[in-house]
């Protein structure tokens, strides 16, 4: 079938254009947030097509891949028809609630015409979604390959605006974590943190996805500091290579790292013991950091993500 959708996730679209359909991506001008086109740091097959905006009225679409509020106004606008009335449409919820964890509203709450798909279990229970129809599909990741070396004495984190996100995405636990073991952050908006915390006694890299996978793979252990956020990919992804991880227990961290894989604890003492004793025995760390790899396949792995997806996709275009 032929997919509308939003290039607005790089990582997970990258996943989801790997399925047996046809994909059309709104292309802007200025390729800004409504219009990226085609992913220029990531692997795309070539069954995804950018198509200009405002030729998008000529193009027969089987389903509406939704994935902001906004999204079902630009469907009306830009193809003349309505999501989920004159067009099968699904909405994709990648977040956690910013609001009240328990009590915020979903913007898709109590319509019946568009389902809303969450990406964690987490996510769903704590949305309020009314009466709206509900599903989730986990996150699947393409397979890196098992690319550990943890011949870096350094924990790496992928982090992006550390400084806008500030606790939200742990940044003061990475600074904290950096005075006690070597620290590496990759990410977007990094210069911002050199500026705002001169204490920080880490590096930080701004590299390409394609770079990414092959760097972060050197490092001893992956940290993942955040307080609240949906599911991040990069921890998954992270989980692939073969890398142990360290992390905050919670949100939906608790259920995608197993006590195999590493350590989740709320004291960073803990966190900090455990990183500095994977860097005095780094046959441990190789060793939780296979299990990650064997736990991420087993539950992220992209088959499973593409059929539990493409049941949806035959459901709601019945």
């Amino acid at each position: 079938m032929r997919i509308l959708l939003w290039h607005v996730h790089g990582s997970w679209t990258t996943s989801f254009v790997h399925g047996d359909h046809e994909y059309v991506v709104p292309l802007l001008a200025d390729r800004g947030p409504d219009g990226r086109g085609r992913a220029r740091t990531w692997d795309w097959p070539a069954v995804v097509r950018e198509v200009p905006a405002d030729q998008l009225t000529g193009i027969d679409v089987d389903v509406v891949l939704l994935q902001r509020p906004h999204e079902p106004e630009l469907t009306r606008r830009w193809t003349g028809r309505r999501a989920g009335v004159d067009v099968p449409a699904l909405y994709v919820e990648h977040n956690a609630p910013t609001g009240h964890a328990a009590a915020t509203r979903h913007p898709m709450a109590d319509q019946d015409a568009v389902p809303v798909v969450h990406v964690t279990s987490f996510n769903a229970v704590m949305w309020d979604c009314g009466s709206a129809p509900t599903a989730v599909v986990e996150h699947g990741v393409v397979d890196p390959g098992y690319r550990y070396t943890g011949d870096l004495e350094s924990l790496a984190a992928v982090v992006n605006e550390p400084v806008r996100r500030w606790r939200v995405a742990g940044t003061d636990l990475l600074l904290a974590m950096s005075q006690s073991v070597p620290v590496e952050v990759y990410g977007m908006g990094l210069d911002a943190l050199v500026v705002r915390a001169p204490q920080f006694a880490g590096k930080v890299h701004d590299l390409p996805q394609h770079r990414l996978h092959d760097r972060i793979g050197h490092h001893r252990a992956y940290f993942h500091p955040y307080r609240w956020t949906s599911l991040g990919l990069a921890l998954i992804e992270a989980m692939t290579l073969g890398m142990p991880v360290l992390g905050l227990p919670t949100t939906a961290a608790p259920e995608a790292v197993p006590g195999s894989a590493g350590v989740l604890s709320s004291d960073p003492d803990v966190l900090r013991r455990t990183a500095r004793r994977w860097t005095n025995e780094p046959a441990e760390a190789r060793e939780r950091g296979r299990a990650a790899r064997r736990y991420a396949l087993s539950r992220f792995g992209l088959h499973r993500f593409l059929d539990d997806w493409d049941a949806l996709l035959k459901e709601v275009t019945r």
